[in-house]
């Protein structure tokens, strides 16, 4: 039987969020430069300006709201992991969401022939019968068919320029697909 929640989005954050790939170039337009320390405990001293171990990320304050008017449950697919919710969401307004954790991966790894990203089998295990949208910048065709072969429910693999990051078209592309379900 067909899941009655709202379908997930499957967020990335570096592509989709942080546009990494204009680094060191300047900040785009609209978007807050941030130095941020994964990994450091929650307590530490905040970032020195000048720190080499802090990463540059870039980020949209209105993509939180732009993101929480979708018609989705909101899932972090990321690298970042629990890290998202201490230090990307409350610097674009999201409250604290769940995150897929790849590092507790029961997942039977698919051919190495099929030549998926390696995001791809967890996050359809992650949505079991739930219809979701994946929103990331390493996207590729082998994805889609993947997953329009091997996931039950509806998906939309989205790719985002990683030197664009999302944009109005993006986020109507979501909201569009999720009205068709």
């Amino acid at each position: 039987m067909p899941s009655t929640q709202p379908p997930l989005l499957l967020l990335d954050v570096d592509g989709p969020l942080n546009p990494y790939a204009l680094q060191p170039g300047p900040v785009r337009p609209g978007y807050v430069s941030h130095r941020l320390r994964p990994g450091a405990p929650a307590d530490a001293p905040p970032v020195d300006a000048g720190e080499r171990s802090a990463l540059r990320v870039d980020l949209n304050p209105e993509h939180g709201e732009a993101l929480l008017a979708l018609p989705f449950d909101l899932v972090w697919a990321t690298t970042w992991m629990q890290e998202a919710n201490r230090l990307i969401g409350p610097l674009i307004g999201l409250p604290e969401l769940p995150f897929v954790d790849f590092l507790d991966d029961d997942v039977a790894t698919p051919s190495p022939t099929a030549k998926l990203h390696w995001k791809t089998a967890t996050l359809a295990a992650y949505a079991g019968d739930r219809p979701f949208a994946w929103v990331d910048d390493e996207l590729a065709r082998a994805d889609r068919r993947w997953l329009a072969r091997n996931h039950a429910a509806p998906t939309l693999a989205h790719h985002v320029d990683p030197k664009v990051g999302l944009v109005p078209k993006d986020f109507a592309r979501l909201a569009k697909w999720a009205a068709k379900l």
